[in-house]
């Protein structure tokens, strides 16, 4: 199995909405960015499979590790080896790999978080600053399409956190406030029940707003010029708003089950996305012709 052959698999057999943005991309950043995701998933499952902290910390150096001789060009991973030709081909900063990495041991840190503020920071290690290097592979002209990055990777995964509530609680991790909780009237117990009370309704109605604040952010940031190379985050956040919605029609019902779309759904979205995207970028650029 080659390197490249390894990412397609880890990225294929997670089943995440993510894979169905990348198949849209020509072959050199569909490699790239599945590469990116492939590293995301091994040191987020590190914390997620391992029971003790102190082997999880362990191996979250080891990849620290790998991630240096990534960029020595002595990497011994799948990923690092796949990693060594998507840094030489989109010069992606290492220290950005570091970030995730320190992001993902948060985990062991913290089982909750006080305030939003402390939250902010976990949300922009796992998943911002892999919004910045998406966006170096997908290509810009802007830059103010970076700041468009970093809001769609905070709307993302608070989208991930409100559709995960009830999975994260049977991890006993809590990535809702706490002062959010007491000024909803909900107790840790209360989330942990997996009934949906009108004061947790509330409490998540409020999370939800929170999402679509950030995702109305993001796409206030992207210029024009970037919308089609951006496509992928696109069609990203196309997907993760369709749940946010589903969460929503529901009742807010995610500590009673996983709100999920299916396969085919995603693929149709995923699609019907890219070619609005596409008509999107003709008008712009007749446009800029005309203009």
């Amino acid at each position: 199995m080659t390197p490249d052959q390894y990412c397609q698999d880890k990225a294929a057999k997670s089943g995440s909405s993510f894979y169905y943005s990348f198949l849209f991309l020509p072959p050199p950043q569909r490699r790239a960015i599945i590469s990116l995701y492939a590293f995301c998933r091994e040191v987020d499952d590190v914390v997620d499979e391992t029971e003790e902290h102190e082997i999880a910390r362990i191996k979250l150096a080891w990849w620290r590790e790998e991630i240096g001789r990534v960029y020595q060009e002595s990497a011994e991973h799948m990923v690092g080896k796949a990693l060594q030709e998507t840094i030489k081909a989109f010069d992606l900063p290492q220290e950005h790999f570091i970030e995730i990495i320190d992001g993902m041991e948060m985990d062991l840190d913290y089982n909750a978080y006080p305030t939003f503020k402390e939250l902010s920071l976990y949300c922009h290690r796992v998943a911002s600053v892999v919004g910045l290097m998406s966006a170096e592979i997908f290509g810009y002209q802007d830059r103010a399409t970076l700041k468009y990055a970093h809001a769609l990777g905070m709307a993302l995964q608070l989208t991930n956190i409100l559709r995960d509530v009830h999975e994260d609680s049977a991890r006993g991790r809590l990535y809702i406030p706490l002062d959010e909780l007491e000024r909803f009237g909900v107790t840790t117990e209360e989330l942990a029940a997996n009934k949906t009370t009108d004061n947790i309704r509330a409490l998540l109605k409020f999370q939800a707003e929170r999402a679509h604040g950030c995702y109305q952010q993001a796409f206030a940031l992207l210029p024009d010029c970037d919308r089609h190379p951006q496509r992928s985050g696109i069609i990203m956040a196309t997907i993760y708003r369709a749940i946010l919605d589903e969460i929503e029609n529901e009742g807010y019902r995610v500590l009673e089950h996983r709100t999920s779309l299916t396969p085919i759904r995603k693929l149709w979205l995923a699609w019907r996305t890219s070619r609005k995207e596409k008509q999107r970028y003709k008008a712009y650029l007749k446009n800029a012709v005309t203009e």
